[in-house]
Order: structure tokens, then C-alpha cells, then sequence
């Protein structure tokens, strides 16, 4: 596929690259075919039709083949249905609409859609020559029949020995700017994707901190609360055993019922400090978990507990009175 000459389409110069394309090489230029157009001026007034411009008619293209001894018949003519020739066994064809023109030619035992609009040569099944030039018809091109010796080409001697192979048809040349935009687009928009997530994920780190800081103020809070409400009650205590009367059944000074007590507490104080500690290294293992209502103070039993103390002191208090 590499040795056949195609020529890929530039500006409107359609009508030059079908005619380089069915000759295997660069013979022709825009200002070899403004020549032509100028020579026929004078005998058909369409043949200096749009020159200036890239597009050629008919008879500048069949002029212009006539230098190689080549003549353009038309396919559909009643001339050319009546010798009854299978498509297969001609030498190539010039596929003309409007103002665009391309060849179709035969490489070797293989036939080659060489499209300037394409990326490369299509190759093209005998099978599906006929129905090709057929579909082309239907859709309003003119096709032609060339007659003559085309020259000898690289291509053509290759292919002859070994036959072209075509994994992947080729793609019109504007589809494949287009799929390459859409592919720089979809880079783009891949690599914002990837900034953003890179900043979300920065920003999720920064409210993981602010959680976790939250969170542990709040149980700093609960401390300080819960040693305010067992300082509250040891000093509630304290008011009470000083008014009450010393009765006579009893040898207890007035501060042996309350060393007992401090004893007490400060058994219960130093629990439930254990029992903060062990709850604070459950929380700081499971910190990571709550994603929502970090400052919601958990439940716990040490608030249960400084309640407990304060009926304790109370009720102790009240047996005293008593």
C-alpha cells in the first residue's frame, strides 16, 4: 500500500489530484492544466470554466489525457452498455460531480478507490466494483471509462507479484481532523477532570483535620463539664457535713465521714479517668468513621457516673442530717 502514489486533497484541486493519482505520479500541476483550459478557450467557452479557481470540466480532463494517448468514455452510454464489459476487466475509472473529481484504477490484480478526500487508498473487491460505480450513479456522479495504455508505475509492478492487504478501511481526511479535535478536547477536559480531583481531595483533607480538631474539643468540653459538676458536689459535701450537729451516739469527728468521702472520690475520679482515657483511644481509632455531626458529644457512661457521685453526696449528706 505504501508504493501507490495518492495524492491527499489540497485547497480545490480536486481536479489535479485525480488526474496524478490515475497516472501514478506528479504530471500534472495547476498551471499545466490552466494551459490546457487556455488552449480550448477559444473552441468550447466551458472548457475555460473556473480554472482560475482549481476546478476544470470535462474537456480540459480529457484534453489534458489526451498528451498520453488516454480518452474518456462514458460509462452509462448506450455506446459502452451495448459491448456488455464487466467493470473488472477495465483499467481504471474517472468519477466526476459537479465541481469535484476522483479515480478509480486497478493496481496490480486489485482495485483502489483513490479518493483525494481520503486518507489513504480504499482498497475495493471485484465483488464490490460493480455495486460501487453503481451506488456512485445513484448518487449523481458521472462516471467514466478510460481507454488506453496508463503508464508504468512501481505500484502497479508490485502489486502484481503481491497482493495489497487492508486491515482498516481509511477515513475522509475531515473525519479525522475531527476525531483528532474531539481527542485534544477529551485531553483537556480529562486533565481539568484530574485538577479538580486533585483539589477536592485537597479539600477533603483539610476538612478531615477540622473534623478530627472538632471533634476532640468537644471532649475536651465534656471533661472540663463532668469536673466542674464532681467539684461542685465534693464542695456541696463539704458545706453540708460542716453544719451538721454532732450527736451524742456517735464517736466520729467531723472530719472522718469526710475523708472517707474524699477517699472515695478520689477513687471514682481516678475510674473514671481510666474509663476517659480508654474512650479516648476508642474515639481517636474510630475518627476517621464520622463524616457527619462532629461535634456531637457522644453518650457515655462517665456523665451517668458524676450524676451517681452527686445523689451519692446527697443522700450521704441527708443520712448525716438525720
Amino acid at each position: 500500500m505504501e508504493s501507490i502514489f495518492h495524492e491527499k486533497q489540497e485547497g480545490s484541486l480536486c481536479a489535479q489530484h485525480c488526474l496524478n493519482n490515475l497516472l501514478q505520479g506528479e504530471y500534472f500541476s495547476p498551471v499545466e492544466l490552466s494551459s490546457v483550459a487556455h488552449q480550448l478557450l477559444h473552441v468550447f467557452t466551458a472548457a475555460f470554466w473556473k480554472y482560475d479557481s482549481g476546478f476544470f470540466s470535462i474537456q480540459v480532463i480529457s484534453n489534458a489525457l489526451k498528451v498520453w494517448g488516454l480518452e474518456l468514455i462514458l460509462f452509462n452510454s448506450p455506446e459502452y452498455q451495448r459491448l456488455r464489459i464487466n467493470p473488472i476487466n477495465e483499467r481504471s475509472f474517472i468519477c466526476n460531480y459537479k465541481e469535484y473529481w476522483f479515480t478509480v484504477r486497478k493496481l496490480g490484480k486489485q482495485w483502489f478507490n483513490l479518493n483525494s478526500l481520503l486518507t489513504g487508498p480504499e482498497l475495493v473487491s471485484d465483488t464490490y466494483l460493480a455495486l460501487f460505480l453503481a451506488q456512485l450513479q445513484q448518487e449523481g456522479y458521472s462516471v467514466f471509462v478510460v481507454k488506453g495504455d496508463l503508464p508504468d508505475c512501481e505500484a502497479d509492478q508490485l502489486l502484481q507479484m503481491i497482493r495489497a492487504q487492508q486491515m482498516h478501511r481509511p477515513k475522509p481526511i475531515g473525519e479525522e481532523l475531527a476525531q483528532l479535535k474531539e481527542q485534544r478536547v477529551h485531553k483537556t477536559d480529562l486533565e481539568r477532570v484530574l485538577e479538580a480531583n486533585d483539589g477536592s481531595a485537597m479539600l477533603d483533607e483539610d476538612e478531615e483535620d477540622l473534623q478530627r480538631a472538632l471533634a476532640l474539643s468537644c471532649q475536651e468540653i465534656d471533661m472540663e463539664d463532668e469536673e466542674a459538676d464532681l467539684r461542685r458536689a465534693i464542695q456541696l459535701s463539704i458545706n453540708i457535713s460542716q453544719d451538721i450537729p454532732r450527736t451524742s451516739g456517735t464517736n466520729l469527728t467531723s472530719e472522718e465521714p469526710w475523708k472517707r468521702r474524699e477517699a472515695y472520690f478520689e477513687k471514682q475520679q481516678q475510674k473514671q479517668q481510666q474509663q476517659k482515657q480508654q474512650q479516648q483511644q476508642e474515639q481517636q481509632g474510630d475518627l476517621s468513621g464520622q463524616s457527619s455531626h462532629p461535634c456531637e458529644r457522644p453518650t457515655t457512661s462517665s456523665g451517668d457516673a458524676s450524676k451517681l457521685i452527686c445523689r451519692l453526696l446527697l443522700a450521704g449528706s441527708y443520712d448525716m442530717v438525720q
